[in-house]
């Protein structure tokens, strides 16, 4: 019985990529678990795991395209630029229309840059932003070119934006919101994450981690997808 390959997880809110690896960890005893593609704690969804061999393929993981379900809230703006964070600006009285809206979507399709938030784990001269951001520091930071190769509205209601992203590696979504509410002119956020997809790997095939720890040794074996069956690699 092999213990080696990927292991799709569907993260659930308010817990860390790396607590999902420690908790996956005491499932498979002896074997090496690393994760391929980091989700903030607010976000859920798709988390691709290396388990044994598995964490020899990770970084091609990390290099694949993602498909996200974000949800974007207009008039607050945020320092974490989602609705972890500290309030900088609100503004009550504010008229959106849906055609505003697709407008300015337009603008973050193909190739677009994007600053790194200051709260992210980018490191810059070896020391990662956020841990810079939580002592109040904030340094100079390089735009990075990413791709969106579709921005899809599917809900308006005046208030609040919901999108279907399809992106290249290294898209910081919360930022594509925040960006997007300058755009339009009375700011937001990023009020719900959920990855569904990474890769070649979708939300139909990712666990849920009590259903895991649920199961016997054997039954978790059996839900890991071989190496070779990555149609990624």
């Amino acid at each position: 019985m092999s213990t080696s390959g990927f292991l799709i997880v569907d993260k659930p809110q308010n817990l860390s990529s790396h607590d999902v690896v420690q908790k996956v960890r005491k499932l498979f005893p002896d074997q090496k678990v690393g994760h391929g593609g980091t989700l903030d704690p607010l976000a859920t969804g798709v988390l691709v795991l290396g388990i044994g061999k598995g964490t020899k393929h990770l970084q091609k993981c990390l290099n694949d395209d993602k498909e996200y379900y974000a949800e974007c809230s207009l008039g607050v703006t945020t320092d974490t630029q989602d609705s972890t964070g500290k309030i900088l600006k609100n503004v009550n009285d504010f008229h959106v229309s849906k055609e505003d809206v697709e407008r300015n979507l337009t603008d973050f399709q193909g190739d677009i840059y994007q600053m790194p938030p200051m709260f992210s784990a980018k490191k810059v001269k070896g020391k990662r932003l956020y841990e810079l951001a939580r002592k109040g520091v904030e340094v100079e930071r390089e735009k990075r070119k990413i791709h969106i190769y579709e921005l899809t509205l599917i809900f308006f209601d005046g208030e609040k934006i919901a999108m279907n992203i399809r992106c290249s590696k290294g898209t910081y979504v919360r930022t594509l919101c925040h960006d997007l509410g300058e755009k339009i002119g009375v700011g937001a956020h990023m009020s719900s994450l959920k990855r569904t997809r990474s890769g070649s790997f979708s939300l139909d095939e990712a666990f849920d981690l009590d259903h895991l720890q649920s199961l016997s040794l054997e039954q978790r074996s059996q839900s890991l997808i071989p190496v070779d069956k990555n149609k990624s690699l």
